[in-house]
C-alpha cells in the first residue's frame, strides 16, 4: 500500500486533530524577522509545547532537543519519523499532530518542497482517517505550492488526493478531473507507473455528450 493510499479499514468517524497549522500572519512575522536578520522570540509563535502525551519515548527527546536549539532542519526530519511510527500505530491524533510540528519546521527552515510534500502527507492522514473535507486545504496548499516550484510529481501526487477525497465526498466529476490532472502531472514527471496508474483507475471512463456508443448501434 503507498504512503498516501487511505487504509481500507481506516474509521470513517472524524478524529480530533492535532494542532492547527500556523496562520499566515505568524509566517509572515517570522519571515520578516529573518529578513530584517532580527531574532524571534525564544516561544514559537503560532505552535504550542508539545503535548505530554507526546513526551515520550527517543523520537521525542530528539525532537525536544533540536527544537530547543532551533535547528529546524533535524526537528522536521524527526517529527517526521514521529509521524510515519503514530501512523503504524493507527494513531491519527499523535500523526497529525507530529505532522504539523514537521511542516511547520519545513517552512522555518525553507524548505520548500518538503513542505509542499508534509502539506500533502497531512491532506494524506486526514483521507485515511475518513475526514476528507478537511483534508482538501491541505492538497491544495501542497498543490499551489508544487506548482510555484515547478515540482510536477509533488504536484501531480496532491492533485491525485485531492481528486480521492472530492470522490469521498461525493463530487465524481471533480475527483475525475484531479485524476486526469494527475495522469498529464506524473506522466511528464516521469512517476513510477503504480502512482500513474492509480491516477487513470480514479479518472475512469467517461463518455463524452453526444458521442455514439455501440449500444447507440
Amino acid at each position: 500500500m503507498s504512503a498516501h493510499t487511505p487504509s481500507p479499514g481506516a474509521p470513517r468517524s472524524r478524529p480530533p486533530w492535532g494542532e492547527p497549522k500556523p496562520g499566515l500572519a505568524s509566517r509572515l512575522l517570522e519571515h520578516g524577522r529573518r529578513m530584517l536578520g532580527m531574532r524571534g522570540p525564544s516561544r514559537r509563535a503560532g505552535m504550542p509545547e508539545l503535548p505530554l502525551a507526546l513526551r515520550r519515548g527517543d523520537l521525542a527527546t530528539r525532537y525536544l532537543g533540536a527544537e530547543r536549539d532551533g535547528e529546524h532542519r533535524s526537528a522536521a526530519v524527526v517529527a517526521v519519523g514521529a509521524m510515519d511510527q503514530a501512523l503504524v500505530a493507527g494513531d491519527w491524533w499523535a500523526a497529525d499532530a507530529w505532522g504539523h510540528r514537521a511542516l511547520w519546521h519545513f517552512e522555518r527552515a525553507e524548505m520548500a518542497l518538503q513542505a509542499a510534500r508534509q502539506a500533502r502527507r497531512i491532506g494524506d492522514l486526514r483521507v485515511a482517517a475518513g475526514d476528507p473535507a478537511s483534508a482538501r486545504r491541505y492538497y491544495a496548499e501542497a498543490i499551489d505550492e508544487a506548482r510555484d516550484m515547478g515540482a510536477e510529481h509533488e504536484q501531480g501526487l496532491a492533485a491525485l488526493g485531492l481528486g480521492r477525497a472530492m470522490l469521498e465526498l461525493g463530487d465524481v466529476t471533480a475527483g475525475r478531473r484531479l485524476a486526469s490532472a494527475a495522469v498529464e502531472l506524473l506522466t511528464r514527471a516521469g512517476a513510477p507507473p503504480a502512482e500513474i496508474d492509480e491516477a487513470r483507475g480514479m479518472r475512469g471512463t467517461e463518455v463524452p455528450v453526444g458521442e455514439e456508443t455501440e449500444e447507440d448501434d
